[in-house]
């Protein structure tokens, strides 16, 4: 028996953590890798473009999380002669930091409970990928 073979035995978790707003999604894993993409690119479209997203999504995604905080978490300043740009603000920042902590949290918690199926995973090995 290889070590990958013993490994996807291993009972593992894949968890989500949604913060919801109304019936919109205020905040996931995918909007949190959004709002990291603006940070470091400065730019909707270039964000987008880095998560093979269309501007458009892009943008409908940050226009739902700027109507689902107390105020905007992005700031995009129009093109023009000094050229556009596209910032987290303050309050994004906050969210962003505050998110990401709270899921980790909630994996490093949800972590506790794995042995509580030890012994209860199939012995059989399945060769094709996880489910996305």
């Amino acid at each position: 028996m290889t070590d990958k073979e013993t490994d996807t035995r291993l009972p593992r978790l894949k968890l989500t953590v949604r913060l919801l707003h109304n019936d919109e999604i205020a905040m996931g894993p995918g909007k949190a890798e959004l709002l990291a993409a603006i940070q470091s690119t400065g730019s909707i479209a270039a964000a987008g473009k880095s998560m093979n997203m269309s501007y458009r999504r892009a943008w409908l995604l940050v226009d739902v999380m700027n109507r689902s905080f107390a105020g905007p978490v992005v700031h995009a300043a129009k093109g023009g002669r000094h050229g556009g740009g596209t910032t987290l603000t303050p309050l994004g920042l906050h969210v962003l930091d505050q998110y990401l902590k709270m899921a980790e949290a909630v994996n490093h918690t949800a972590q506790a409970y794995l042995p509580l199926f030890s012994g209860l995973m199939s012995k059989q090995v399945d060769e094709s990928p996880m489910d996305e």
